[in-house]
């Protein structure tokens, strides 16, 4: 429609005739837009295999954007309580202090770790005899179980972080595909259709290849995102995990000062 209107304007301006008439330009404008242009009419003339691939992609954006949304609240939620706690436990004299207030800090995992280790740390404590119950000696084996303990429980803690995270991997590799599948089977019904036409002519195909492709943009919009969202917790939550075993590390130093 624009390339008729702008030739129009130069044959014009060279001083030409006006060979293109209201009628051709009013013909070429109602053939751009099938169905009158309107986007609501195009989708009340969608195949029912189109339709199911779009309700398909919406699950699975509407799926991906609530695990995305969630996510960044945890992250920003664990980044806060987690200064807070190493705060308290780099200031607190006694690390019975910092236990009674873990229950405080239960949106950070090193609160986790820490409440591991410290449980460890007293049934080690237990199972001595010492002569001098005020500073009790702790051995290698001892110190090795707390470790072992500080690694359980930071991998639990990894594991529920990670939760849900896998439907966006999922999302980002499966949709784009789903997607193609909609086209291809949009282009397919499109010239097959064309087939039991008498002209051949591109008004024939283009409702149908405009549909194919409505479902591959569906298919990018659903699959983006959700791809953007993967690589920055992953990023996230290996900061996280280095976190993780800074502390976990820094509690083993404590422990063997205090207790060798």
């Amino acid at each position: 429609m624009w390339a008729v209107i702008l030739l129009r304007f130069w044959h014009i301006y060279r001083g030409g005739t006006d060979i293109f008439t209201p009628d051709v330009i009013l013909l070429e404008t109602t053939a751009a837009a099938p169905f009158g242009g309107s986007f609501f009419g195009f989708l009340s003339h969608m195949s029912i295999f189109a339709w199911i691939i779009l309700l398909i992609l919406f699950v699975f954006s509407l799926l991906s954007w609530s695990i995305i949304f969630r996510k960044w609240l945890t992250f920003k939620h664990i980044d806060q309580r987690s200064r807070s706690f190493v705060d308290l436990f780099r200031k607190s004299p006694r690390l019975s202090e910092v236990a009674s207030a873990c229950a405080l800090y239960r949106g950070t995992p090193l609160s986790g770790i820490f409440t591991a280790g410290y449980q460890e740390l007293n049934a080690a404590i237990q199972t001595l005899h010492p002569q001098n119950p005020d500073h009790p000696v702790l051995t290698e084996r001892h110190f090795v179980g707390i470790q072992r303990a500080l690694q359980r429980a930071s991998a639990a803690e990894l594991s529920l972080i990670e939760k849900n995270m896998s439907w966006l991997a999922t999302t980002g590799s499966v949709t784009p595909f789903i997607g193609l599948l909609g086209t291809v089977v949009g282009i397919i019904n499109a010239f097959t259709s064309l087939g039991f036409e008498k002209t051949a002519s591109i008004q024939a195909v283009a409702p149908g290849i405009a549909e194919a492709l409505y479902a591959t943009a569906a298919g990018l919009f659903a699959a983006i995102p959700a791809v953007i969202a993967y690589n920055h917790f992953i990023a996230g939550l290996k900061n996280i995990a280095n976190e993780m075993d800074d502390f976990s590390s820094e509690f083993i130093n404590l422990v063997e000062r205090s207790f060798s």
